[in-house]
């Protein structure tokens, strides 16, 4: 049974008494996403931890922790204390990592919230041994193994005394060890094998000192998609798991469908004469007589403002009545303007700004290319302005 569609804003409910009913909204498709995840575990064969960080890498943390919860999901992945609270708050009981670097005062508000601490050094490790010991409550870790990344994690070639310590705590159970890949994405990177490499030397170590071998978990979406070696005893899908590419050297190795649309509609329609700029900086204007429709969201919402058409051939576009129009001017902060040539398009038309619209498509990756960044930064960046809508999905 499915339940019906409906509208939830990630951020939490709509004030009290405002029905929202704005003409904008981010699209989520339940159904792909568990399509997805079943694709992924198929392909690897091994438990997935389902990265939900960044508000779910824009798709709405609860609501997509709940599902992937539902769909029973290993292990659920975010990058900070304050996201794995919300989830707990929320009733979310699957295991969370927090992947990001601690500090020492949040160290009581994991063990509290039964999230599990990335412990990235010696040091961050003493740590949690004294805040679990003064809570009379062990401390699920996972240790961070850097092998060339160089972001948070203890260097693998010095890692031995670390991987000790951890094996040797009383108050920490030591449930997994990990690393990240930094060249993943690039099918022919030659930096994941070394990585991978280091990383398998320093976990040999445990067989070294007769300590039991912890969960190992190297892949991500790159990993996934391109690295069978990397998958070792648990992977962790981010961006693949919501149906995108991580890079434009990516390959499709895996049947994944898009979670995500972006929807507006048409709010005006004019004649602009030739010669009459539109928008701010008067960067462009049209050579003859043309059809100019207006759609009620800007980089306020999260939308690149780089999407900005000066008239050189490059920007933005937009899907109208299954056809592909570009962004002329610059994108405000609530609105922009689409030029739609002498084609017809009526208040309340639906424009679709990342998704399918008949035939036509235009993906998170396609967006970020024009925009000249990457897919992550798109969708992470649509904020809380914007209202998500939930399709598809089991009904609880």
């Amino acid at each position: 049974m499915h339940a019906p569609d409906h509208a939830q804003d990630a951020s939490g409910p709509v004030q009290s008494g405002v029905v929202d009913t704005r003409p904008t909204r981010v699209r989520v498709d339940l159904d792909n996403l568990s399509h997805n995840l079943g694709r992924i575990r198929a392909h690897v064969g091994v438990p997935v931890m389902a990265i939900v960080k960044a508000n779910a890498y824009g798709h709405g943390l609860v609501p997509v922790a709940r599902h992937l919860q539902a769909q029973g999901v290993d292990q659920l992945g975010v990058a900070f204390v304050e996201e794995g609270v919300r989830l707990r708050q929320a009733g979310v009981t699957t295991p969370v990592l927090v992947l990001g670097g601690i500090s020492g005062r949040q160290i009581s508000q994991y063990i509290a919230h039964d999230l599990e601490i990335t412990v990235s050094s010696l040091d961050k490790l003493h740590q949690v041994e004294a805040a679990a010991e003064a809570m009379g409550r062990r401390a699920v870790i996972h240790l961070k193994i850097d092998t060339g990344m160089e972001r948070i994690g203890v260097h693998s070639y010095s890692s031995r005394p670390f991987i000790e310590a951890a094996a040797a705590s009383r108050w920490c159970e030591l449930k997994a060890v990990y690393s990240h890949l930094a060249c993943a994405d690039d099918p022919g990177s030659a930096m994941t094998a070394l990585q991978l490499e280091r990383f398998l030397e320093a976990c040999a170590h445990f067989d070294r000192i007769g300590a039991p071998m912890p969960l190992r978990h190297l892949a991500n979406s790159g990993g996934v998609l391109h690295f069978p070696q990397t998958w070792l005893d648990m992977v962790r899908p981010g961006i693949a798991l919501y149906g995108v590419l991580p890079d434009p050297a990516s390959r499709r190795s895996i049947d994944l469908r898009p979670v995500m649309s972006l929807v507006s509609q048409v709010v005006y329609f004019k004649v602009v004469k030739a010669g009459n700029p539109v928008s701010y900086g008067a960067t462009w204007a049209p050579s003859t007589d043309t059809r100019v429709v207006t759609i009620p969201i800007g980089y306020g919402d999260g939308y690149p403002r780089a999407l900005s058409s000066a008239g050189d051939g490059r920007g933005g576009a937009v899907l109208i009545r299954g056809r592909r129009h570009p962004i002329v001017g610059r994108v405000c902060m609530d609105q922009f303007m689409v030029d739609i040539g002498q084609e017809s398009a009526w208040n309340e038309d639906e424009v679709v700004l990342i998704g399918r619209q008949g035939d036509a498509f235009l993906g998170a990756e396609e967006l970020a290319r024009m925009a000249g960044t990457i897919p992550y930064e798109i969708m992470v960046g649509l904020n809380e302005r914007i209202p998500r809508q939930y399709v598809g999905g089991v009904a609880e």
